[in-house]
């Protein structure tokens, strides 16, 4: 992370990321500076040079509402953005800090990840940790070497490219995300620490962080290759979890009778086999009161550490 604040890396890498015709002005002319200028942004946004100059130094941390709208205006972000900029503007008690125990997830979640055989879903944490998931959404991921944080697997697992089809769009959508919860957190020692490992351990990773892109987990459609069933189209869901808003409930879905549903098919019955085979074992070795593989998602054997090697 760098030493300057949020609020000011924030506006410099959005003022950077303009163009003067973006804004209505001319673009002639060689430039020194990538993107606006800062006396450029002042005056759009109706503010002194000065001021604005103090905004992205952190020597003004504390802007009207006023002042927030004028400057969200001039820079162009949208409502997700904006939303982001007033949450760097708050005094640090007023924002929202993990709990602790932030990485538990709530026992009646975890039964309703295992009543959903056929349907794979799982819940991220903050810093896109995989917290729980159930046995479909295992069997999905099974490619790669863990399923335990999505920035780790889209950015340094060798099966991220594979596997997600899009991957440039994937990529972006994991920074994005991850950028949305440091501006509720940006003390998140977690956050603080996917995104220093993520940088180290790829360089897409922080060309990405550094344009200050924001963006929730919301609905949209995944191209995904398995590489036992294929191809895979899937809609895409996230939820926010009302007793852990630092969670979300991520769904993916087929549409009825496609070959997506079949495949999800052909990966339930291969779960189902396992189980079978399992469980006959234990009969054979005498075992019964070794915890079956169902009795195991139902208790949920995972919650993720993510730490990465």
């Amino acid at each position: 992370m760098s030493d300057s604040t949020p609020l000011g890396e924030f506006l410099r890498a959005r003022r950077e990321a303009l163009k003067p015709q973006d804004v209505g002005l001319p673009g002639h002319g060689r430039r020194r500076v990538p993107g606006l200028r800062r006396e450029e942004v002042a005056m759009l946004a109706g503010v002194s040079s000065d001021y604005y100059m103090r905004l992205e130094q952190g020597r003004e941390s504390s802007p009207s509402p006023q002042v927030i709208d004028a400057v969200a205006d001039a820079l162009h972000l949208d409502d997700e953005a904006v939303d982001h900029l007033r949450r760097l503007t708050r005094a640090p008690k007023e924002r929202r800090t993990l709990p602790a125990g932030h990485d538990q997830v709530d026992p009646q979640l975890l039964q309703l990840l295992d009543s959903w055989p056929d349907t794979p879903a799982f819940v991220v944490g903050p810093a896109l940790d995989v917290l729980a998931h159930n046995a479909l959404a295992a069997a999905l991921h099974s490619g790669f070497q863990r399923f335990d944080n999505l920035g780790r697997m889209v950015f340094v697992d060798p099966a991220g490219r594979d596997f997600y089809q899009d991957w440039e769009r994937a990529a972006q959508s994991c920074v994005a995300e991850i950028r949305a919860a440091y501006g509720h957190d940006p003390k998140s020692p977690r956050i603080a620490e996917v995104v220093e490992t993520l940088s180290a351990k790829s360089p897409e990773f922080a060309e990405l962080w550094a344009r200050h892109v924001v963006k929730g987990k919301t609905r949209q459609t995944k191209n995904l290759k398995h590489a036992q069933v294929g191809d895979l189209q899937i809609q895409f869901s996230a939820f926010t979890v009302n007793e852990a808003p630092h969670q979300q409930l991520v769904v993916y879905q087929a549409e009825p009778a496609s070959s997506t549903a079949a495949a999800f098919a052909e990966l339930r019955s291969g779960i189902d086999n396992r189980q079978g085979e399992q469980e006959q074992r234990e009969q054979r070795s005498g075992s019964p009161n070794r915890l079956t593989t169902r009795d195991e998602q139902a208790a949920h054997r995972y919650v993720a550490s993510s730490k990465d090697d």
